[in-house]
This record gives C-alpha cells, structure tokens and sequence, in this order.
C-alpha cells in the first residue's frame, strides 16, 4: 500500500520567498555544528544579522555580538575552528539527503512558532517532502522501557495514523517511539524520525536496522550535521522539534520523570493538540500520562479518537454504545410493566399493575403486548417472566 495524505503526491512547491543564497545555506551549515540546538541567543542573532555575519563573529573574522560573555565567546569560537560546512553538505549529499533551511520550500512553517530557537537548518534523509508529510502529523511518544501493552498500543496507533494519511512523528527511540515507527511502516505508511544526532548516526545501536528502514522508506531529520553523536541535553531539545513539527502529541505510557512528558509541556506551549493515553493505574510507566490527563492534555483510546481532535472539521471518531438488548426496543409504558413482574414466582395482573403504578386495564394490555414479545408468560390468571428470561428482568 502507498502511503496517502502526506505523502508523495503533493504536486509542484509553491513559490517560497526569502529563499537561502549558496552563502546563507553555507553559513547556516556551519552553525549547526557551532551552535547547540535551540540556542536561542544564536537565533536572535540570526534573525537580526543574518546567518553569514553570526559565522563571521564566532570565526573571529568580524566584531563581538551583544549578549555574549568572554567565556560563551571563547566557547563558540573554538567549536568554530571544527566547522566544514562543505564536508557536512557534500556528506548529506553522498547519503541522498539535503540540508534544509528556512526560507526553502520544503522548510515546515510550523517549526517557526519555536521563535528564536527554532533550528538552524534541518538535515534531511529520505524521498518525500518534509512539509508536505508534516502537514498532517501526529507525534506519538513514550517510554523506552515499555510494556508489552504499551508496545501494543503504539503499533497499532502508528499503523491506523499511517493508513489514515497521516505521518508518525517520533524519535526512534526504543519502547514507544520503536513500536509506533515500526507500525507505520508496516502498513507502508508515513514516518518520520527525529534524532538527536546526526542523520547518518544510527543511534541507538540496537535500532540499526530499523532506522535503516526509515531512511529508505520514510524520512530522518536531524538538527545536528552528520557524524555528531547525541547526548542527554540533545535529546531533551530534540523534543522541541517534535512537538511544533506535529499537530498533536500522544504519550503512550510515560513515567513521572519522562522525556515524552517534556514534549508533551512543549506541545501544549505551542498551543499543539496533547493527548494520553491511559494505562493500568498501578503501572509506574502510566504515572506521567496519568498526570497529563489530569491536566489540559485529552483522553484517546484509539486512532479515531486521535484525528477527531487533530484532524480537519467533521472527522468525528464513531459514537461509542454499549451492546443493544431486546429491552432497548420497548416503549416506556411496556417498560414499567415488565419492572413490576416479579423476578421470581407469578403474580395477579392487579398487584403487578400497583407496582407498576398504572390502571389494571393498563397493565393487562402490557403484559399480553410484552407476552407476544417473548418476555413474560401466562399461568392461568397469574403472569410470570418468560423462562428464557427468569432472572434476567432487566434485558
């Protein structure tokens, strides 16, 4: 199957203004490696001098910019004499990727909410557009250590959001973020793995072959340059991109202290749909959602569920009904009567029709109207629940 919505047939980009020179794109590549992610004094810089003369200041090659001490000077200035931006870009290019920056036409809109600490550039692996599949996106995230009910849940919500037409935006992570990318691809879906290192880094280890698969089948983004390894500050910020990526994000089982817990704070900052979905009350791995729920994220059991919130106007998730019973069709009159039938043994129309409350005329015409339905019987003047339905006065 082929992946639908976000997917391949989005037609030509529109024409996207402010567009990155050659030099911009360079100086841009450099500073990924130079600066952290979401280093927002960076950012401001940035937007206010453009990224050519920030390379110039961190290089030594022009004037000090505001807002930095000596020793965050001496800091970025070091890191610059590692920068090679042609080597970053001609070693994306050799994987069949691109660097994208704002301004580009595949550049998703969205990530500019994070204002000053919205990413440099983004590094990019895999066919698809990474707006087009961003558009309609859904983060799903939880705990590495998962349970098997938790694994189960994240597949089977990744695969319904992929053969939706909608993309599944995690990290790659094991436990949650594994189970929802491996869903997505298992219904040949849309997927997108954001890492907190570089797009040729396959991290952790043991999901080499996974995210193998989602270079090949889906996209990998990363916000460091290729070659650079992650570290316990980057995967927190990574979570940033993740959630203004996406429309909404749903915590499938997370712990007290969790990362998918800060992007599910950072979702709802952004003013992202959040969403959790809840566990068994003694599992630890369902104390973070739990949490959420109590707050402003909503309660989702299913993929429906999901898009109802997500998705465009009239996508309703299916009205939930517990299992109709014969009872449902009686009228109210009919309905009363048979409450007053007593549950065991037979009783005279006249005591029935005081319990009931109604004339005894009344009463009569119900029970005959309720025998020929199948739910009471006559024995001689008395009137007794139908044997099928002894015991079971309320059906």
């Amino acid at each position: 199957m082929t992946p639908s919505g976000p997917g391949t047939e989005a037609g030509p980009e529109p024409p996207c203004p402010g567009r990155p020179d050659d030099s911009e794109r360079l100086a841009r590549a450099a500073l990924s490696r130079i600066a952290e992610p979401g280093d927002a004094l960076v950012g401001r810089w940035i937007a206010t001098h453009g990224a050519g003369a920030v390379l110039e200041a961190v290089s030594g090659q022009g004037p000090p910019l505001d807002g930095a001490g000596e020793q965050r000077w001496a800091g970025l200035r070091l890191r610059a004499t590692r920068a090679r931006p042609h080597d970053d870009l001609a070693a994306i290019e050799r994987l069949g990727g691109r660097f994208v920056c704002p301004g580009d036409a595949e550049w998703p809109r969205q990530l500019d909410d994070l204002g000053p600490a919205k990413p440099v550039g983004l590094w990019a692996r895999g066919e698809p557009s990474l707006r087009v599949w961003a558009l309609r996106s859904v983060a799903v995230v939880g705990a590495r250590a998962c349970t098997e009910y938790g694994a189960h849940c994240a597949a089977v919500l990744g695969a319904g959001l992929a053969e939706r037409g909608w993309a599944v935006v995690s990290g790659a992570a094991y436990g949650i973020d594994s189970a929802a990318h491996r869903g997505a691809l298992a219904v040949r879906g849309p997927t997108i793995a954001i890492l907190a290192c570089g797009a040729d880094v396959a991290y952790p280890p043991g999901n080499q072959e996974l995210i193998r698969a989602l270079g090949e089948r889906g996209l990998i983004v990363a916000e460091l340059p290729p070659g650079d390894h992650p570290t316990r500050s980057r995967f927190v910020l990574r979570n940033r991109v993740i959630a203004a990526l996406t429309r909404g994000t749903v915590v499938v089982e997370a712990a007290l202290r969790s990362g998918a817990l800060v992007t599910a704070r950072r979702a709802l900052a952004l003013g992202r749909h959040v969403m959790g979905m809840p566990g068994p009350v003694t599992s630890g791995l369902s104390q973070g959602v739990h949490e959420l729920l109590r707050g402003e994220a909503m309660v989702v059991t299913d993929v429906d569920e999901v898009i109802e919130l997500v998705g465009s106007m009239g996508e309703l998730a299916p009205v939930r009904r517990g299992p109709a019973v014969p009872r449902d069709a009686l009228s109210p009159g009919a309905a009363r009567v048979l409450d007053a039938v007593p549950g065991r043994g037979a009783c005279e129309p006249a005591r029935i029709a005081c319990s009931a409350g109604v004339p005894p005329e009344v009463a009569l015409a119900r029970l005959h109207e309720l025998r020929t339905l199948g739910f009471v019987e006559r024995d001689g003047d008395r009137w007794q629940l139908a044997r099928r339905a002894k015991g079971h006065s309320i059906e």
